[in-house]
């Protein structure tokens, strides 16, 4: 199944938050038909009754209500007030993924998506992801702001150098999809997209088997974790005094001079990139810099194998 061709006036709804999402589109337009029509409707007819040399009454009115007036700015505040705490409700849920989400690590880089399995499965301008399953991408550029759109999801999220990212969903229609980036990102953007394809259960796993992949994303980042040296200084029989990796990730780390921070994906990557940004209270900041020496790719590989020692 191909996705469609041409103009879409109205992608397919694959999400409940899509479906939730076109309701708010609808009804806040509704909202706005019934509000501005009778203005214009006003408009209208006051500019054909009172026009240049006609013989409409023009003399002050006698009396004024007040309840009219003031239910004209109260009600449709109160309306926008409900629409106002409907999308930020959505808005909001795209930030709490569920606990047992299918993790998926993104690339982003001009003009391609680069998209890597926690089995170590890796896939380039295509997604694949169970039907009806939770799905939270973490997201980085390698180069420029890319901006990773799903139109029959309803969402979008900016992709940016140096900082992950993330974006949430669960596709509950098998069959495939657009993908787009919608940043301006070089000559090449448009060219800068590709397709979802959502499998039932059963279809995902063989395609998980047919993809091939020599380690999972873990244990390659624990052969980087050797071959950078680093289990040199924080593996269990070292030497030098450094960090214990095991179950820090997601722990809070008390930092050197005050203040706490919680050891996620962004924690981890500045330890490696900018090791004296963050020094971890009672120890040295002995540990050198790796930046221009390991890759965003690199960079998630470690990651997953750190989180995997939690």
């Amino acid at each position: 199944m191909e996705p469609t061709k041409g103009v879409e006036l109205w992608p397919v709804q694959l999400s409940q938050h899509a479906q939730q999402v076109d309701w708010v589109i609808l009804a806040f337009t509704a909202l706005l038909v019934v509000l501005v029509l009778p203005v214009f409707a006003a408009m209208i007819y006051f500019a054909v009754k009172y026009r240049r040399g006609s013989m409409a009454d023009r003399s002050p009115s006698a009396s004024r209500n007040v309840w009219l007036e003031a239910s004209w700015s109260v009600i449709p505040f109160l309306l926008a007030g409900v629409f106002f705490a409907w999308a930020a409700s959505l808005y909001f849920d795209l930030f709490h993924p569920p606990a047992d989400s299918l993790g998926i690590d993104v690339v982003a880089k001009q003009w391609m998506w680069k998209f890597e399995h926690p089995g170590g499965q890796r896939e380039i301008d295509t997604l694949h992801v169970p039907v009806n399953t939770p799905v939270e991408l973490t997201m980085i550029s390698e180069d420029v702001i890319h901006s990773l759109y799903f139109p029959a999801l309803r969402i979008k999220q900016d992709v940016l150098p140096g900082r992950y990212t993330r974006l949430w969903f669960k596709a509950d229609k098998v069959g495939e999809y657009h993908l787009h980036c919608a940043e301006f990102c070089g000559t090449d953007h448009a060219r800068m997209g590709g397709s979802l394809i959502v499998l039932d259960p059963e279809g995902y796993q063989r395609w998980l088997g047919q993809a091939g992949a020599d380690t999972s994303l873990a244990a390659a980042g624990e052969a980087l974790f050797r071959k950078y040296g680093c289990s040199g200084c924080h593996g269990a029989n070292s030497s030098v005094r450094a960090p214990n990796l095991a179950g820090v990730y997601g722990s809070p780390v008390p930092l050197d001079g005050g203040g706490t921070v919680i050891a996620d994906e962004r924690y981890i990557r500045d330890s490696v990139l900018f090791p004296k940004k963050q020094v971890a209270a009672g120890y040295k900041p002995i540990m050198p810099t790796f930046q221009g020496q390991v890759s965003e790719e690199d960079l998630l590989k470690l990651i997953a194998y750190i989180k995997s020692l939690s």
